[in-house]
């Protein structure tokens, strides 16, 4: 009986996390429905301290107290003394049992203090620095509690990482600009004659903007395209989840370019049902003999320290 109360407790707890998962991506929520019981409960998890992390952050009045004391909680994390709440006793829990080297969930609080510091980003290799830390590091740990190690499989988890959050920054300039925060390479923006500083005083759509969004969009194109192996090299049954997650973010930058690149003035999303049709793809997709072959790509520069940290 002791044991089974345990394990009833064990889905409770997982109810709750999902709720913040539901709550926190929708896009994320419905891929997440594909994976297998067995990995949705620690990604669910994972996802549960890294989101609340961020929020925490983005949210507190004092962004950098909040930080630090995100850090305390992670340190006690890592001693084996989680802070008495269910989502620092859950990833605890996770970290121990998949060993998740430290290193990463620290570069994703390093994320979110360039986020505090408000730093601006001059180029797309900049830019790719940004997304390794708070995104490539999720993606990473997703990886690990799906049981794989190999630095081809863990190199192209970080490109989707990368290529998802740029996705987020194609998707949220209108928002982030309101709010003071300007993610888009300044050198793109000075190319296409758009003063940084000005814009920022007064976010508002124009051609010009929207040509910069169209790179960024292509960037992330061209690492979804770079992540497809990689996720023909993860266990069978975790693949269409992450195909799915894959997909309908790359849907948002269709959704985007639909609207003629002003995601200034509206925000891109992708309905219900489209999302369904991208599931149904995602689990009936086969890959082609190409995606199958040996994976020879070069991790990217801005992730290489990562894939240090989990040998």
């Amino acid at each position: 009986m002791p044991e089974d109360r345990h394990h009833e407790l064990a889905r409770r707890d997982v109810r709750l996390l999902r709720a913040i998962l539901k709550r926190g991506s929708k896009s994320f929520y419905a891929a997440s429905w594909l994976l297998p019981p067995r990995v949705r409960g620690p990604v669910t998890a994972l996802y549960a301290f890294c989101r609340l992390g961020d929020d925490s952050v983005d949210l507190d009045a004092s962004p950098a107290t909040s930080l630090q004391h995100l850090e305390r909680r992670l340190d006690r994390v890592y001693a084996g003394r989680p802070d008495d709440h269910l989502v620092d006793r859950s990833f605890a829990a996770i970290v121990e049992r998949f060993a998740i080297p430290r290193e990463i969930p620290e570069a994703l609080l390093e994320g979110f203090r360039w986020d505090v510091e408000g730093r601006r980003y001059e180029t797309i290799f900049d830019l790719h620095g940004y997304g390794a830390r708070v995104a490539s590091t999720v993606g990473l740990m997703m990886t690990l509690l799906m049981g794989r190690r190999e630095r081809e499989v863990l190199a192209r988890a970080c490109d989707l990482g990368v290529a998802m959050q740029l996705t987020n920054i194609a998707r949220d300039v209108g928002e982030d600009g309101r709010a003071g925060r300007l993610y888009l390479p300044t050198q793109w923006l000075e190319e296409a004659e758009i003063d940084p500083d000005r814009w920022l005083a007064h976010p508002e759509f124009s051609p010009a903007l929207g040509q910069v969004i169209s790179r960024v969009l292509d960037e992330a194109d061209e690492l979804y395209s770079r992540a497809d192996l990689g996720i023909n090299m993860l266990p069978w049954d975790c693949r269409p989840a992450i195909r799915a997650a894959r997909l309908i973010y790359a849907d948002i930058g269709r959704a985007i370019r639909r609207q003629n690149m002003d995601s200034v003035s509206q925000r891109a999303y992708t309905t219900g049902w489209r999302k369904l049709r991208l599931l149904l793809q995602a689990i009936f997709r086969v890959p082609t003999r190409s995606a199958l072959e040996s994976d020879t790509t070069s991790p990217l520069t801005a992730t290489a320290f990562l894939l240090q940290e989990t040998r």
